[in-house]
């Protein structure tokens, strides 16, 4: 629980980076130690392909399939690690525009949970974007490289 009284609620964004698993983890085990919960969201990019509406709808439809099975595998992690259930979420467009519209419509969230990318790409658009002072709430960005055993420890 927060100092407000509340049941602190951990965003993770799932997708199929690597750094991905290692904000889960950190996230799952937070709020089996604090008495929070998660919040998963998987974003389904609209595909940039818009010549035949068919085409689209079904280039969509993959999208957006893909998505859940993303969260489904990451719910059971969490319920894995933590025996918590996950609240899932998927959102139509990019995932930078997701996560600000989740935020802005669920006032619930209390922290979200990034790992920093660890290749030479830099720490990923998402940590670059709160890193860079678009932050709406509290950010815990995780190193990329932790193994299981560190994350569990700071968790």
């Amino acid at each position: 629980m927060s100092s407000a009284g509340r049941v602190r609620k951990f965003l993770v964004v799932i997708d199929k980076t690597p750094e991905c698993k290692v904000a889960l983890r950190y996230a799952a085990r937070r709020a089996q130690h604090t008495g929070g919960r998660v919040t998963l969201l998987a974003a389904a990019a609209p595909p940039d392909f818009q010549q035949w509406r068919g085409v689209e709808e079904i280039m969509e439809d993959e999208a957006h399939a893909e998505a859940e099975a993303l969260l489904h595998n990451a719910a059971k992690v969490v319920n894995e690690l933590a025996g918590i259930l996950p609240e899932l979420v998927i959102l139509q467009g990019r995932t930078v525009e997701c996560v600000g519209r989740l935020l802005k419509e669920d006032q619930d969230i209390s922290i979200l949970v990034l790992a920093a990318g660890t290749g030479k790409e830099g720490p990923g658009p998402l940590v670059a974007m709160f890193a860079g002072g678009l932050q709406a709430i509290p950010v815990t960005i995780v190193p990329g490289t932790l193994n299981e055993a560190a994350i569990d420890a700071i968790a």
